[in-house]
């Protein structure tokens, strides 16, 4: 990757390593004497096989419970109006980005129909050729933690290199997920952002901004300090292309409203 200590990448390591210990852990427990006999497997339901082609049981880690969405991609052929859905888990949304816009808005982009044709057209099962279709991504079951990661490194051909985009985006201290999930609209509230400080991708600095007790804490290597809420604003990006300010939220958590108290 051009990026080589992005916190999008190790957000992604981290809990991909964290699951990777949790099960191992669990496997380590099913070979004590203590672990399920093989019709108790078998009565806990079907088993998946795993890149090795070892069977073994589906783990629900706390990582899935909390950070696990699912996202459906609807397909609809053109011409029999047949809707193809493939669901497919995600544990953060990667949203593109553009000026002057809000998290509310590159939600919106991120869900909106796309029109397959040309060189894009569609297989289509029931038609059994190509054929022009619609294309569109919804979330089938929202995660109780919202971890949303904006684009903002982008290669530009013309620079034949990476360069960031400074621009502001809006996000929310609640936000509501409308127009981009199957089912009724979640309620999130945010409780944490990552910001990149610099003016470019292949140098800078992370800091961190964090809610605790209802007061907002950045850290910033070994210093804590409290900041206003007022301040968040500040995060949001630059309105010009050309600015000083180069802290930029970059990765935003947000708590689904009433997780606490949800099993």
């Amino acid at each position: 990757m051009y990026i080589l200590q992005d916190a999008h990448e190790f957000l992604n390591f981290l809990l991909n390593e964290l699951v990777d210990i949790l099960e191992k852990e669990s496997n380590a427990a099913k070979a004590s004497p203590e672990a399920p006999s093989t019709a108790e497997k078998i009565a806990n339901g079907p088993s998946r096989p795993n890149m090795n082609g070892v069977h073994k049981e589906p783990l629900v880690t706390w990582v899935h419970k909390n950070f696990q969405g699912i996202l459906t991609n609807e397909t609809r052929c053109l011409r029999c109006e047949t809707v193809t859905a493939r669901d497919e888990t995600f544990l953060d949304l990667s949203l593109d980005i553009e000026q002057n816009s809000s998290i509310t808005s590159c939600l919106k982009n991120f869900s909106s129909t796309e029109t397959l044709n040309a060189e894009d057209k569609f297989f289509c099962d029931k038609c059994c050729r190509l054929q022009e279709a619609q294309k569109r991504m919804k979330i089938k079951k929202p995660p109780r933690i919202l971890v949303i990661h904006l684009k903002r490194f982008k290669y530009i051909e013309q620079l034949g290199r990476y360069k960031k985009l400074s621009y502001r985006v809006m996000f929310p201290m609640e936000l509501k997920l409308s127009g981009t999930i199957d089912s009724t609209d979640s309620e999130y509230s945010l409780f944490a952002v990552v910001v990149h400080v610099g003016s470019g991708p292949n140098h800078g600095h992370y800091v961190s901004l964090v809610k605790s007790h209802n007061h907002w804490l950045c850290f910033d290597d070994e210093n804590v300090e409290m900041i206003d809420e007022s301040m968040m604003q500040t995060f949001f990006g630059s309105a010009q292309e050309y600015s000083s300010n180069t802290d930029h939220g970059y990765i935003l958590f947000y708590e689904s409203i009433g997780a606490a108290g949800m099993s």
